[in-house]
């Protein structure tokens, strides 16, 4: 197909429930109100480029440029952390760290402990980027997602596409060759912070990334590049689109996906050349991009500088990512979650999960809302965790005695960690999400939500979906191991795998561990135990602390049971390679009892 270029149009579309400030209902438990909130309006445009690229496997046969040889220097920073960052006040506590107590941890108060993993095998690693482009990169952000057939991870700045045994069949390819020959060049840049999904509805596959140049040419502006396979082969060709920032020259920073079932939706973090700052939430015309045609996008922008909006958005929201294969009442809105953090400094007054709806109708004159849906009281927590020299210096490891070499456990920023997890239950909807805590003092734990939802589909302001937060707790075993940089889902069953990094300044070096719950389990305890998927045996010793900013728990859309988990760690040898020599573990596992479906 020739490559069609269409100039921004930007059409501002005016519905009923973006009017003015007004008050929602509340959801919470405790009765506590919903704070009014000061909708955006919707802006449409198309996207501003779209094309079908060659096939993969064709475009990937490129030469790789040469390397040097030796040892590199310090790793390039890719998208260099921008939002303030504030000290620790002390331990504030944590209201839901398991109240079943250690035993519950070690699996004895459950019928089953954890599996063991299914496949276990090597991913991509900063070698990859040393032999692509000459030089290694900190965080990794890795990623990756599962198929009927393959896995497909992507990190900083390459990515690959593997079968279900661990067998690579393409790669590692940097993230740039994707869009090689697109009519927006800034999209061949490997730039950072890629997505990528399976939509088990379409057989398709979504592979993304932002640019970066508008960095450094104030003249230049920023895109979303949104790839969709044109077939359930994730080697073949793709669909290409790239949507312009709804404010020009706003960097979309920390970019999520997706899945819905007319949509696909991206919430960013988008900061102006300036003091500018806010939090961006996109829905794309998914009907059209897996066809191929012109498409549409409509975008919100909540102004961080208003300080009624900051407590709500923090440092980023997540949108719903659908599991499993029914799909949402016809209908439903989107769900877009947000965390809040009295201890932290956005002027939250209480800790909460913010709840917010996207309606988006494809008409010919389309037509889409946001509004805050629900404020959900939570058990106490502290995101503000002990660091420094820096805020990045947090989590110590063996044999690392200079504190600016610790790690950085990132829950200071205010947000819930990639997935928010949807799935249809036919009768009641849930929504499982993670974040990072100082669960007990000076020791990180895994915060984890349960929230699940009635009405989704009413029509609004008439009548609104009605949000609960069923269950939460918090991962720490107290074990002195910090856990960090988690990811969560379900199965079709209502079983919770919780997937996350591990460490301590002892004898555990940075590697990939789990946990899990069965549905008929306790409220608020991960019962099974911990498994693990790899020990590390080396450290990182850069001095700017940066660990992968996500991982990334999926559910095998086959058998909807296997759980795929993608993290970071380290071994010895990656250590000696490099002060970021770090790599990456695809493994996957079941929980007891789940068959498939």
């Amino acid at each position: 197909m020739k490559t069609k270029i269409f100039p921004v149009i930007a059409v501002i579309v005016m519905i009923v429930s973006l009017l003015g400030v007004f008050p929602v209902a509340a959801n919470s438990t405790d009765g506590s109100p919903v704070q009014a909130f000061k909708a955006p309006k919707a802006k449409f445009t198309n996207a501003v480029a779209f094309d079908v690229s060659p096939a993969l496997r064709d475009l990937a046969k490129k030469p790789a440029p040469q390397r040097p040889d030796g040892q590199d220097a310090e790793p390039l920073d890719i998208r260099p952390d921008r939002g303030p960052v504030f000290g620790d006040n002390g331990f504030s506590g944590d209201g839901a760290v398991d109240a079943a107590g250690p035993s519950a941890k070690l699996g004895v108060n459950s019928a089953a402990t954890i599996s063991p993993p299914i496949a276990n095998f090597e991913g991509l690693s900063n070698q990859d980027n040393f032999n692509v482009f000459g030089f290694r990169v900190n965080p990794p952000d890795p990623v990756g997602d599962v198929g009927p057939n393959h896995y497909v991870e992507m990190i900083n700045l390459v990515f690959g596409v593997y079968d279900k045994q661990g067998n690579l069949l393409l790669g590692p390819v940097d993230t740039g060759t994707l869009w090689a020959g697109f009519a927006v060049p800034d999209c061949t840049d490997p730039s950072g912070d890629p997505i990528v999904l399976y939509d088990q509805f379409m057989d398709r596959w979504l592979l993304s990334q932002f640019t970066t140049s508008g960095l450094s040419d104030p003249t230049r502006p920023f895109w979303n590049c949104v790839a969709i396979s044109t077939t359930g082969d994730p080697t073949g060709s793709y669909y290409r689109y790239a949507f312009e920032t709804e404010n020009f020259q706003f960097f979309p920073d920390y970019p999520k996906y997706g899945v819905w079932t007319d949509s696909y939706v991206i919430t960013t973090r988008e900061f102006g050349p300036t003091v500018e700052y806010g939090i961006g939430v996109y829905a794309l015309e998914k009907n059209k991009m897996v066809n191929g045609q012109p498409a549409r996008a409509v975008s919100f922008f909540i102004d961080g500088n208003d300080p009624d909006l900051l407590p709500l958005v923090g440092d980023g929201l997540l949108p719903a990512d659908i599991d499993g294969k029914q799909k949402p009442p016809p209908n439903s809105r989107i769900p877009i979650v947000g965390t809040q953090d009295d201890s932290a400094f956005y002027g939250a007054t209480f800790d909460a999960l913010n709840i917010f709806d996207l309606e988006v109708k494809w008409k010919a004159i389309p037509s889409a809302s946001l509004v805050l849906a629900a404020q959900l009281p939570v058990a106490s927590f502290d995101s503000i965790f002990p660091c420094g020299p820096t805020s990045r210096d947090c989590l110590p490891q063996p044999g690392i005695t200079n504190p600016a070499q610790y790690l950085d456990i990132l829950s200071y920023r205010q947000r819930p960690t990639w997935r928010l997890a949807y799935r249809n239950f036919k009768g009641y909807e849930t929504l499982v999400t993670t974040q990072t805590v100082e669960a007990l003092p000076g020791v990180a734990g895994m915060r984890w939500y349960e929230i699940r939802r009635t009405d989704g589909n009413t029509v609004y302001p008439a009548g609104g979906s009605t949000y609960s937060l069923y269950q939460q707790g918090t991962y720490a075993p107290g074990d002195g191991v910090h856990r960090w940089m988690g990811s969560v889902a379900q199965d079709w069953q209502g079983n919770m795998a919780l997937g996350y990094s591990v460490v301590n300044g002892v004898d555990v070096y940075p590697g990939i561990r789990y946990t899990g719950r069965l549905a008929g389990d306790p409220l608020g305890t991960m019962s099974l135990g911990e498994g693990i998927i790899v020990n590390g045996t080396g450290v990182q010793t850069t001095t700017n602390s940066r660990w992968g900013d996500y991982t990334s728990m999926n559910i095998d859309p086959v058998d909807d049971c296997t759980f795929w988990y993608v993290n970071e760690y380290y071994t010895a040898a990656g250590q000696a390679s490099s002060a970021a020599g770090w790599q990456t573990r695809i493994a996957s596992f079941k929980l007891p009892g789940c068959e498939a479906r």
